[in-house]
């Protein structure tokens, strides 16, 4: 009891101490931004400014805000259609097997492991054939297509934990296979979707090589955009950790407020696969 007592102030001091170590980078984002750009050197680096100046971030966002509606048109539209692309593969692997499924699932679980650069240059041929290249439509096709294998295999170890007796009642009643989906298995499959969305909605948002070959000018995403805002000669290193940290800001809040179902999520279809 007595050693137990004494592991357990430790282990907190010893996770606060890697928590101060991981937070070092954003201390230092956080007050390069609110310092006036003549304060922006590596001897200063670690002090507090003189006096807060939030001209970066007005700065920042007035260069910035077209960029940031861009990921937002194309996060919310990819997340949505993959997850639920991703909820039907899911359902019709888990539940409604068929010859062959799992060879099937295999296949779709393959494109997992292909390397985005390795497709790039037909991509972005069949991109231009189809008229959607430097588009946010061709870069939301991109990352539906790129999302469909990782969202399949989550929503599959999801649904494995509803029990088959339930389908099979509802099958008896009457119910098709739509019919089921909508009216029993999306109601079930609100966590699933919550950290389906918040792991698309994450990869998407700071996903850079798609971005950065596939669209250009004004139809960027925030995160090229902000590889972009250093410009080629002096950095305005304030202006760019502003950037840097309105760029993350929506996926903190995404965490911040959905954290805790992302994990209820994660154990909730950790039970079988």
């Amino acid at each position: 009891m007595g050693i137990s007592k004494i592991r357990c102030p430790l282990l907190y001091i010893v996770l606060i101490l890697f928590s101060f170590f991981f937070l070092i980078p954003v201390y230092v984002m956080l007050v390069t931004s609110v310092k006036p750009l003549d304060e922006v050197n590596l001897a200063d680096m670690w002090s507090l400014p003189s006096a807060l100046d939030f001209s970066s971030y007005s700065e920042a966002f007035g260069k910035l805000a077209p960029n940031l509606l861009n990921s937002f048109y194309l996060v919310i539209p990819a997340t949505i259609i993959s997850a639920l692309l991703g909820a039907m593969n899911g359902y019709v692997i888990s539940k409604w097997k068929f010859k062959g499924s799992e060879i099937v699932f295999t296949g779709i679980l393959f494109g997992m492991f292909i390397p985005y650069q390795s497709i790039l240059i037909p991509l972005i041929q069949f991109l231009r054939e189809m008229g959607l290249y430097n588009t946010i439509t061709g870069l939301v096709f991109v990352h539906v297509v790129y999302g469909i294998p990782i969202t399949t295999l989550m929503f599959r170890n999801f649904y494995a934990n509803i029990p088959d007796e339930m389908i099979e009642s509802a099958k008896m009643d009457g119910a098709g296979f739509l019919g089921i989906f909508r009216y029993m298995i999306l109601p079930l499959s609100i966590s699933g979707f919550v950290v389906v969305g918040i792991w698309q909605f994450t990869n998407i948002w700071n996903e850079f090589l798609f971005a950065a070959t596939i669209t250009q000018s004004d139809q960027q995403p925030i995160m090229v955009a902000l590889q972009n805002l250093s410009g080629s000669q002096i950095v305005q290193w304030n202006v760019q950790m502003a950037g840097a940290l309105i760029a993350a800001l929506p996926t903190l809040l995404v965490y911040i407020f959905l954290g805790k179902y992302f994990v209820r999520g994660l154990l909730a279809g950790s039970v079988k696969g």
